[in-house]
């Protein structure tokens, strides 16, 4: 047996993870790992398709986010399992698969030796361009800009923190008006600060943004964030009460594709990572399209 592990360099803790991996598949059996380094310019994808044609029984994504969504776009349709080794600020899919994002050691030893599922895929397109996959939520809008505007520097210092300074400095931005279909039906047509579809529900500081969110459903879920006259207290309000309120400051929504047109482009994320700007996004549900090993 032989694993493959995309590794981001730029991470404090990857060369002591080198050493974890190694020593682990050593010491059961597995052959020496084939290490593939992500740069700049390829932030995992090609590290994966690489480990594919070397004939990897499991393709570690060893870094944050960014690797892991690339690495499993990749991996997507195939038989071959994604290990997950969280070295990022927000490890947002080994969060909601139950990795323990503080033990390294532990996420290795799952990741050659663990229990196999398969969980969705959600395939986007934005403006028309080319598909890109993503694991847990994607965003048009106020939660975008967040992400846009987190200072580097305090998210190394402070870690998720950083994503709630940059939140309050984003507060007051202003909403725009959005078209939104689900399953082919309208749902709503008005001023919102946020759309973020969801495949499932957790993200930093253990929130959990879609109530009931599973990412082996074959459902994707949705929330329409528009503040009213209660501002983002109401937003608030609807959060807790689970969409229950008959306050449209939060709306939830679930189907297996939605389209979102806004009249003019606005902040983009995928897994948390800002991707620029769009105006017109359309996603669908692969449902159990990538193996996992946890």
């Amino acid at each position: 047996m032989r694993a493959a592990v995309v590794i981001n360099p730029s991470k404090p803790a990857a060369q002591d993870i080198r050493e974890v991996i190694a020593r682990l598949g050593s010491e059961h059996g597995w052959e020496e790992p084939l290490w593939l380094e992500t740069t700049a310019e390829d932030p995992g994808a090609g590290q994966a398709r690489e480990a594919l044609e070397a004939g990897a029984d499991v393709v570690i994504a060893a870094g944050g986010d960014g690797t892991v969504r690339c690495v499993a776009e990749v991996l997507a349709g195939t038989e071959t399992p994604l290990g997950l080794v969280p070295l990022g600020t927000g490890n947002l899919l080994a969060r909601n698969l139950g990795v323990d994002v503080t033990d390294a050691k532990g996420a290795a030893k799952a990741a050659l030796l663990g229990q196999e599922r398969k969980i969705d895929v959600v395939r986007s397109v934005r403006d028309g361009g080319s598909e890109q996959t993503f694991l847990v939520m994607a965003g048009l809008g106020f939660d975008a800009s967040i992400m846009a505007s987190t200072d580097s520097e305090l998210k190394d210092k402070v870690g998720w923190l950083a994503y709630v300074d940059a939140a309050m400095r984003n507060l007051q931005g202003k909403p725009v008006k959005a078209k939104i279909i689900v399953d082919g039906k309208p749902v709503a047509d008005r001023r919102v600060r946020s759309v973020m579809v969801g495949n499932c529900g957790r993200i930093q500081g253990g929130v959990e943004i879609f109530p009931g969110a599973a990412m082996d459903d074959g459902i994707l879920d949705l929330m329409v964030v528009a503040p009213g006259k209660l501002g983002w207290l109401g937003v608030l309000a609807g959060m807790i009460g689970r969409g229950r309120s008959k306050d449209p400051a939060v709306e939830y929504f679930r189907g297996t594709s939605v389209d979102v047109t806004l009249e003019h482009a606005d902040d983009f994320q995928l897994d948390g990572d800002h991707e620029g700007k769009g105006s017109r996004l359309s996603v669908r549900v692969d449902p159990g399209a990538l193996l996992v090993r946890v």
